[in-house]
């Protein structure tokens, strides 16, 4: 018999890792073999909430209130509902919303010093942040994906130059896994371009931002377009299937990440 510790590291690790469908099923596998407990309930309602959907919304509700009803100073259920009511559409959904307030103050009643209060005052900050706020995360956001693009492309080239096939078999290191996903998917001659604009994204980007300038203002001299156009930002279309490319090789390599790791944890074979 699997115990309560076990199947909490087991939704821990893959709640980390991005798995929240596989956190959903660990969850729902405690709570089927060990009975109802609050802290299985809690991981069931965190891997509903994080899909951040409606139905999955819904069905997160649904487990914080389970684990409530068995636990209602539950620090990690308080804590997880008020984030969920935090962001929940004051029009769509007025009880929820009302909700995260009762939620976050209960929550300062019984620890106010706790994490779980910071991370609930954390959410209350980007429940209220600006539309710059968004700017700034979406502008974040992308440099980071960049990045990654850039260290995908240099470790692709790094394997061909050695000639070696990268090995993710039996492993749940998720590096070896997003290495040998990449030089499957991107390998061979024709994808050398792909390969070329990733470890040299920033300064194709760079070119592809001054082309667009210069073809719009060439546009404009010569009379074939009165004002801005959009011709120019065509430069930026191959640098944007480049993205793309090493993006969904990435989300793969996640899924097979997961999986490797969902069954390491459940002692599949």
């Amino acid at each position: 018999m699997t115990t309560l510790d076990a199947y909490q590291d087991r939704c821990e690790q893959l709640f980390t890792a991005g798995g929240n469908a596989a956190v959903r099923r660990a969850a729902q596998e405690g709570l089927d073999e060990l009975g109802p407990h609050p802290d299985l309930y809690c991981w069931l309602a965190l891997g509903h909430a994080a899909e951040d959907e409606d139905d999955h919304d819904d069905r997160a509700e649904e487990a914080f209130r389970a684990g409530l009803a068995l636990d209602a100073d539950h620090l990690g259920l308080l804590a997880g509902y008020a984030e969920l009511c935090l962001r929940a559409d004051g029009f769509d959904q007025p009880g929820r919303a009302a909700r995260a307030r009762v939620l976050a103050r209960r929550l300062d009643e019984l620890a106010p010093e706790s994490a779980e209060a910071e991370q609930v005052a954390a959410a209350e900050r980007w429940a209220n942040r600006s539309y710059w706020d968004d700017l700034r995360m979406g502008v974040a956001a992308a440099v980071v994906a960049g990045h990654d693009t850039e260290g995908q492309a240099r470790n692709l080239d790094a394997d061909l130059r050695q000639g070696t096939a990268v090995r993710a078999e039996n492993t749940v290191d998720r590096d070896a896994i997003v290495r040998a996903a990449t030089l499957e998917a991107l390998s061979g001659p024709w994808n050398a371009p792909v390969r070329f604009l990733g470890r040299h994204r920033t300064a194709a980007w760079t070119v592809c931002g001054i082309l667009c300038v210069l073809t719009n203002t060439v546009l404009r001299q010569t009379g074939v377009v009165d004002s801005f156009s959009l011709w120019g930002g065509l430069w930026i279309v191959p640098i944007w299937i480049v993205d793309r490319r090493f993006a969904a090789v990435r989300k793969e390599a996640e899924a097979r990440h997961i999986a490797a790791l969902e069954t390491s944890l459940s002692g599949g074979p």
